[in-house]
């Protein structure tokens, strides 16, 4: 090839115009897994509604009520419900199957060397790859609690938050602060999603990436209940998980929440800078 054609191909290559987030968007939301997953999460809030109409309301087990007591009072405690009991685990899959599957699919499919040789910059493609799967985490969590709010208004009606120690917060206040709420979920599922990208560039199973980013958040919480770790639980991931519940108060307390954010972005950070340092030296044949 001559110099002049050399000098050709490179004026024109913009390697940040290699693998648009668009393009990539679209191809992620047409996979099935993704309609699979959003179909999951939209349908749980029916499964809800329909299990306490067959079961009758929630009962308080002896004098302690709890949230899960008040899920009929309205649309706001039904929406606290639905991410109450999907925060421990529902949650955690469809991060760890977007954050995971994405690259170790792509070589399941041999088709990364293909991508690499477009030629798309290595850098470029996993951060490509990490927003759209991180976008997709989000939308994930952010469709719960809307179909629950619209489920919850049909079956309960709209009214205030019911908190289970005493009080109620009006119904403004309590959609803000279920915002914080799915805010605070998704940051805490950062080091899940971290796991999963860094395993996902490590294997060429995605089954693999996403089951073994499952099964280690899953031995954290394990940890977290073994209470002769003592004050080291406090650096556990799992031990924050459940903060937000501090946000649903008459007078919300931050400080379990801000060392819950600390800890998830620090992982998180480590996490995805051995991600995109493994790749960058990778040999991909796949």
């Amino acid at each position: 090839m001559s110099t002049t054609a050399l000098t050709d191909v490179a004026s024109g290559y913009r390697a940040g115009r290699t693998l648009p987030l668009r393009v990539e968007l679209v191809r992620q939301l047409k996979r099935r897994r993704t309609l699979v997953m959003f179909g999951i999460l939209a349908v749980l809030p029916f499964v809800l509604v329909v299990a306490f109409a067959i079961g009758g309301e929630p009962d308080a087990g002896g004098d302690r009520v709890t949230l899960l007591d008040t899920a009929t009072s309205s649309a706001a405690n039904f929406a606290a419900v639905n991410l109450f009991v999907s925060a421990g685990f529902l949650l955690v899959v469809p991060v760890a199957l977007f954050c995971g599957d994405t690259v170790a699919s792509e070589a399941g499919w041999s088709s990364l060397r293909y991508l690499l040789a477009a030629p798309v910059p290595r850098a470029r493609l996993l951060w490509s790859k990490l927003v759209v799967g991180l976008g997709l985490s989000l939308a994930a969590m952010v469709l719960l609690p809307l179909v629950a709010l619209g489920v919850g208004i049909a079956a309960y009606g709209w009214g205030p938050l019911q908190i289970p120690t005493g009080g109620a917060l009006d119904a403004g206040t309590a959609a803000q602060r279920l915002a914080v709420v799915v805010a605070y979920i998704f940051v805490s599922q950062l080091v899940t999603a971290g796991l999963a990208f860094w395993l996902s560039t490590r294997t060429d199973a995605p089954l693999g990436a996403v089951g073994g980013a499952v099964g280690l958040t899953i031995v954290g919480n394990v940890l977290d209940a073994v209470t002769a770790l003592g004050d080291w639980r406090h650096f556990l991931p799992a031990h924050w998980q459940f903060a937000w519940a501090d946000a649903v108060q008459p007078e919300p307390q931050w400080s379990g929440m801000i060392q819950g954010t600390a800890i998830s972005i620090t992982y998180a950070l480590v996490l995805f800078a051995l991600a995109f340092r493994g790749f960058a030296r990778k040999d991909v044949v796949s």
